[in-house]
């Protein structure tokens, strides 16, 4: 079988001279949760990998592998966008053209990104925002500050795009790049989504109290309209997400409550690209009873979720990933490959390129006697090897 998450755990904890019990210990999961993710039994949960990599000093990515290819070349475009971001403030602009021109462009941008396109999101955004770029210092008064609104909003795009993609180094400069150009943005929402993304980047790195710090700023600062509603529902949203990866199942069906409540009230709505409303906070009800809870419960409860055309292919193939950890910790590995298909069919490129995905699909090889012909086409799809 391929290299999976666990033997990068094994081989990192003896470097760092540190037994199975200890590494337990230290990152708050069981001794049998750490010796069957070393052993391939077990899927290693992003949690565990974020408290994992913590408390050996390394990265999350060290031990996944990531980013990983997704069958075309995709290193063009990061390097491109990699450029722009280490020009930072000092980005060479380029002939701006009509603001509102720029708008659209950006806004296609973004639809690239909610269709599972991110590459090619990757592959517009450095043009896009050198042109912003460009606007921002030729516009003046109110046109300017929209064009900061715009540059702010298309570096919070791209930190979404390279964390989507695996390439989190770039997330860094992105977000402050972000949050040097809200504040002289005509639109305030856009200083908390550079925040809230700050806070799941710090969750990703297992720094669970400022993450919580930077979601909790968010939701005072959102207002009684609907506007502010989203920002709140979807800030509860992050912090579920935050308080289960420390296995602090309580606090994050606090936050999950409090989604519910705010979604009641603003009905389906991709507000900011948010796709905020109940079929997300149910979805995030899903996982963080994977995370923190009861995965069997996780299984059969995420199977029964029905969702509409138009519903986010992204957001559908998470939990689609999540469900397929799901059934396979609750022995059930044929219905976990057929829920990554699900994934793959809703989001192909995102289910190429999310870590889960493969851990997974090795959990499923260790408990398949004889790995079934759908399980080895998966994997070749994948680009993983069994």
């Amino acid at each position: 079988m391929g290299n999976h998450a666990g033997e990068a755990v094994a081989n990192e904890r003896k470097i760092a001279g540190l037994t199975q019990r200890a590494l337990a210990t230290r990152t708050n999961y069981s001794l049998s949760m750490v010796k069957a993710v070393e052993q391939g039994r077990e899927p290693a949960s992003p949690g565990f990998l974020s408290a994992v990599a913590k408390v050996l000093r390394i990265t999350p990515e060290q031990l996944t592998g990531a980013p990983y290819a997704d069958g075309k070349p995709l290193s063009d475009a990061v390097n491109n966008l990699a450029v722009l971001l280490a020009e930072g403030r000092y980005a060479r602009a380029t002939e701006p053209g009509d603001l509102a021109e720029i708008e659209t462009d950006l806004a296609a941008a973004q639809q690239l990104y909610r269709g599972d396109r991110t590459r090619q999101t990757i592959e517009v955004l450095p043009g896009v925002i050198r042109r912003i770029h460009g606007a921002v210092r030729e516009e003046t008064g109110d046109r300017q500050a929209h064009a900061y609104t715009l540059l702010t909003s298309a570096y919070v795009l791209a930190e979404w795009s390279v964390r989507r993609t695996g390439h989190l180094m770039l997330a860094l400069p992105a977000l402050d790049l972000a949050d040097m150009y809200a504040p002289y943005a005509d639109d305030p929402n856009y200083a908390a989504f550079s925040a809230l993304a700050r806070a799941r980047l710090l969750t990703h790195y297992g720094e669970a109290g400022v993450a919580a710090h930077l979601v909790a700023t968010a939701i005072a600062a959102a207002d009684e309209t609907h506007v502010g509603h989203v920002m709140a529902g979807y800030s509860h949203l992050a912090g579920a997400i935050n308080q289960a990866r420390t296995l602090d199942y309580a606090g994050a069906l606090d936050h999950v409550m409090a989604a519910r409540d705010y979604a009641r009230r603003t009905g389906e709505t991709d507000l900011y690209m948010t796709a905020f409303g109940p079929l997300n906070v149910e979805i995030h009800s899903h996982a963080i009873e994977l995370e923190a809870g009861d995965p069997n419960k996780a299984a059969i409860e995420g199977a029964k979720i029905t969702y509409s055309a138009d519903s986010a292919p992204t957001r559908v193939a998470h939990h689609w990933q999540d469900n397929a950890r799901a059934w396979l910790m609750s022995g059930k590995p044929d219905r976990a490959l057929a829920a990554l298909n699900k994934a793959r069919a809703a989001a192909p490129q995102q289910t190429r390129l999310h870590p889960s995905v493969r851990e997974t699909v090795y959990g499923i090889a260790s408990a398949q006697r004889r790995q079934s012909d759908g399980l080895l086409g998966f994997a070749s799809w994948l680009g993983a090897t069994l």
